[in-house]
């Protein structure tokens, strides 16, 4: 006879229900320089290949967050870690929070919002739905989220916290970079942070004055005829090279 499978209330410690209150982030000073440059920007550096599923956005304002990861995963329709996640975060860090893209219940509302800003966190990205969305915009906490629900979560377990989470398609650790606007989220590891924000700094006047000059209407489309022929494009009629 096989034995007695656990009930929902027996919950074990270990994977699936442990805290981490010590992580390691990066640098204040290049956590703050990151706000200096929008997402799309940051993206490019990275090869396009650590952003969030556009889903995840600013629910409550127009306010940008950058600020370093601390990451929480739920069980679905629960936010007992989250809770735990405000007395475990600093004042400017960023809650992750992996709830598996979940429509069953909200995962925060205006309670848990102020209660973060009143210890000096930055902000929410969620992979699920939050609530209260009159009072979270009157508290004023930038929160993404993939939208709204009127049910509220149970607060029983399990979860993790500052454990690898995945939140809009992207592994999150702990003590990455995270960086939002109106454009979407993006996560900046932050064993190469120093990096990729050299290079933004390198490329910043150099595509300003791109930006400028086709702002202006100065520009030429040459590269992409350069881009056809390089890779076999069969080209018919009467095509002017451009300029």
């Amino acid at each position: 006879m096989s034995q007695r499978r656990p009930q929902s209330a027996d919950l074990h410690a270990g994977p699936g229900f442990r805290v981490e209150t010590e992580i390691t982030r990066t640098e204040a000073d290049i956590v703050r320089a990151f706000g200096d440059y929008e997402t799309p920007d940051i993206s490019d550096m990275l090869n396009r290949l650590y952003t969030m599923h556009s889903a995840i956005h600013n629910v409550i304002n127009d306010t940008p967050i950058v600020g370093s990861a601390v990451t929480v995963k739920v069980f679905p329709g629960d936010n007992l870690m989250v809770h735990k996640a405000l007395d475990v975060a600093q004042p400017g860090d960023i809650i992750v929070v992996d709830a598996s893209a979940s429509e069953m219940t909200a995962v925060i509302g205006d309670l848990v919002a102020s209660k973060a800003k009143h210890r000096g966190i930055a902000g929410f990205v969620i992979d699920g739905l939050v609530r209260d969305l009159p009072e979270m915009r009157e508290v004023g906490l930038p929160v993404f989220a993939r939208g709204i629900t009127p049910i509220g979560p149970l607060h029983r377990g399990p979860g993790e916290l500052n454990y690898p989470v995945s939140c809009g398609g992207i592994v999150v650790m702990p003590g990455d970079i995270v960086v939002g606007d109106a454009s979407g989220v993006v996560v900046v590891r932050k064993d190469f942070a120093s990096d990729v924000l050299e290079r933004l700094r390198a490329q910043r006047s150099s595509l300003a004055e791109y930006v400028a000059n086709v702002k202006r209407g100065q520009f030429s489309n040459a590269w992409v005829d350069d881009v056809l022929a390089r890779n076999g494009c069969e080209m018919k009629g009467d095509v002017a090279k451009s300029a």
